[in-house]
């Protein structure tokens, strides 16, 4: 589907210079002479590369649709992650570095959309929120300050997180996978 250079939003998937490009930040800028156009930051879903690219609105790019499956996580093997299929059963494997340091949030049995171009997978969505446990974290001193102030924590999936004061060791919390950050406190 063709759109205008000026319409690309984030999180849009484009095809530009024979790859796929997912953009990451549009900014519309309208300067004094000349016509507008949007400048947007592009990240290449197939090497992880990035790039600036200005597009007026009388350019055309072309937007991708992706496929988008739901899978189970099953197991790592190596460099590859092993998901299944939720309709056909079917296990595919997927690179670790295609998910980078979010594959640590991945948990036996999370349920996970693929998403895939002409059938080969290009990225893993995970839900928005996990819940984890700390494993570590310093004390607490009362009356330590009377702003909120956060302190790093280790959660079991060996990633460092800023959790409030009151968090202790053995306390589960929610965590958004996008951020990594703290939401709240696990029921």
């Amino acid at each position: 589907m063709k759109i205008n250079g000026n319409e690309i939003r984030v999180g849009n998937v484009i095809q530009h210079q024979d790859s796929l490009w997912v953009a990451v930040k549009t900014n519309a800028v309208k300067p004094g002479k000349g016509p507008a156009y949007a400048q947007v930051e592009l990240k290449n879903l197939l090497d992880g590369r990035k790039l600036n690219e200005r597009f007026r609105a009388s350019e055309t790019v072309e937007r991708v649709r992706l496929e988008q499956r739901d899978h189970t996580y099953l197991y790592p093997e190596g460099d590859m992650l092993v998901f299944m299929d939720a309709e056909s059963y079917e296990q595919i494997s997927i690179e670790k570095d295609l998910i980078g340091e979010r594959a640590a949030f991945l948990q036996d049995g999370m349920q996970v959309s693929v998403e895939s171009h002409e059938g080969r997978p290009i990225g893993v969505k995970l839900p928005e929120h996990v819940t984890l446990e700390i494993t570590e974290t310093e004390p607490t001193v009362k009356g330590q300050t009377a702003a909120s102030s956060y302190k790093p924590a280790i959660v079991d999936n060996g990633l460092r997180v800023m959790v409030p004061p009151y968090i202790s060791v053995g306390e589960k919390v929610i965590v958004n996978t996008e951020t990594l950050e703290f939401v709240k406190r696990a029921d």
